[in-house]
């Protein structure tokens, strides 16, 4: 049985997500998958470009430190003896089966599509067959497969270069066949990159991957030079469409996810999806750089590491993944209690309560170690990393931590069980016992509890 885990949905408030970035460090193109064993598996590409690696953990934050075993090593020769590139894992009719390219050890760029097979319940103790290349209708470079199945059907996309068209990678998709190695049909080329964010360095789509949710397929690709250019674009298409049909396939005039130097997150690319271990919440695994400048061939630097983030929402059931956020813990948003779909977020640096925020990242906030201390809590903006709320004159700002005493007080806060009762919160100021953080008139403040139940409400929120 194949069990497709991000099926469709309604787009719905889920509860936040922690972990603690990166979670791999020299880990590019990762691929995480959510098996039914309670278990996730981890693969991505080695920068030695030599093997193939796969952890699991019953946890995202336990792929970090689960122990790493190599299950295939490159040929010395021939086929399969170079450039091993962006594995990816999964579970199809009771096997497993890993998606990966490689060059040949006598022509290192001859990139193409490879599978192998395991038939083991553990896949990083069992024994791995080679099913070979996939053969597609153009014997040119290609690379980056992945499988999804929509509708009881299943299909391959991929990237390759296509003979006639002057570009480094365009996508396509065709219907597996009768085995998960091979495709059968016709092949449609969904997406050619023309637009500037496209091409800058090279005319580049590639490492596509789907997102099914609420009633449609989200394909994001990466695009450009993998540099700090590097960044993810998105085609959108309705769960009922024919995906074979190139017409129904509508691609996003900009790139969803790109570099950010607030948050030092540079050339963030090449994603795959998983959910929490609650299945409540989409995740976006990427890889990024923290630093902009590379010495030499951006395929000779290590250091691309993997990093997770959760998918937020938008009322139309599109998918908003904001920036890529900064290193450390991941953040989260207060949604009232009592105006559902609304979070607290800056606006010229004053709180306000907002439905529909853009951009997201105005309404996300790390729950840090208080800067008080004392068992308190901060919170520190996302995209204004420094920045943290804080009350002045009874009034919520986002604002710079200054370094006094005073401000450390201001930012400080108690976490208390939500005054409406459990599975929401509510934030007591450290420095005004009894004062809490609340929304009155379309803007947030610190104000005195007077125990009445409109209070109660605007000062309980939940965590998303």
């Amino acid at each position: 049985m194949t069990v497709n885990l991000l099926f469709p949905g309604a787009a719905h408030a889920s509860p936040a997500v922690q972990y603690t970035n990166p979670i791999a460090a020299q880990r590019a193109d990762p691929h995480i998958f959510r098996h039914t064993d309670g278990y996730f598996y981890f693969t991505a590409t080695a920068p030695e470009y030599d093997r193939i690696v796969l952890r699991r953990a019953t946890t995202i934050q336990g792929l970090a430190t689960a122990p790493e075993t190599v299950i295939w090593r490159r040929h010395a020769s021939g086929e399969m003896g170079a450039h091993i590139w962006a594995p990816e894992i999964h579970f199809i009719n009771g096997k497993w089966y890993v998606y990966f390219a490689a060059g040949r050890a006598d022509d290192v760029w001859r990139i193409r599509m490879y599978v192998l097979e395991s038939s083991s319940a553990n896949p990083l103790t069992g024994a791995w067959t080679e099913r070979g290349r996939i053969t597609t209708p153009w014997d040119t470079f290609s690379l980056d497969a992945t499988t999804f199945a929509v509708n009881g059907v299943r299909y391959l996309l991929w990237a390759q270069q296509e003979p006639g068209i002057a570009t480094n990678s365009n996508l396509y998709i065709a219907r597996m066949g009768a085995n998960p190695w091979t495709i059968t049909g016709a092949t449609t080329r969904l997406t050619v990159p023309a637009l500037a964010w496209e091409t800058r360095g090279y005319k580049v789509a590639e490492g596509p991957s789907v997102l099914q949710r609420n009633g449609r397929l989200f394909l994001t690709y990466s695009a450009s030079a993998t540099d700090a250019n590097y960044c993810l674009g998105l085609l959108t298409a309705a769960a009922t469409a024919n995906p074979l049909q190139a017409g129904s396939w509508t691609k996003s005039p900009n790139p969803v996810f790109a570099t950010n130097a607030t948050t030092s997150q540079y050339g963030p690319g090449h994603n795959s999806f998983t959910v929490s271990e609650d299945g409540q919440s989409d995740l976006l695994v990427y890889h990024d750089r923290s630093y902009r400048d590379i010495s030499g061939d951006p395929l000779n630097d290590p250091n691309r590491r993997t990093r997770v983030q959760k998918v937020y929402y938008r009322a139309d059931g599109t998918p908003d993944f904001g920036i890529p956020i900064p290193d450390g813990l991941t953040p989260a948003r207060l949604i009232s209690y009592d105006t559902p779909g609304a979070a607290v977020r800056h606006w010229d640096f004053r709180a306000r309560l907002e439905t529909n925020v853009t951009p997201l990242a105005d309404s996300q906030f790390r729950l840090v170690a208080g800067l008080s201390g004392s068992g308190t809590v901060s919170l520190e903006s996302t995209n204004y990393p420094g920045y943290y709320l804080r009350h002045r004159n009874h009034e919520a700002w986002v604002q710079q931590r200054d370094g006094t005493t005073l401000f450390n007080a201001d930012a400080s806060f108690i976490r208390r069980t939500g005054l409406t009762g459990s599975g929401t919160i509510s934030l007591e100021s450290a420095n005004f016992p009894g004062y809490f953080l609340r929304h009155r008139a379309g803007q947030v403040w610190v104000e005195q509890n007077d125990g009445s139940a409109t209070f109660r409400n605007n000062a309980s929120f939940t965590l998303e």
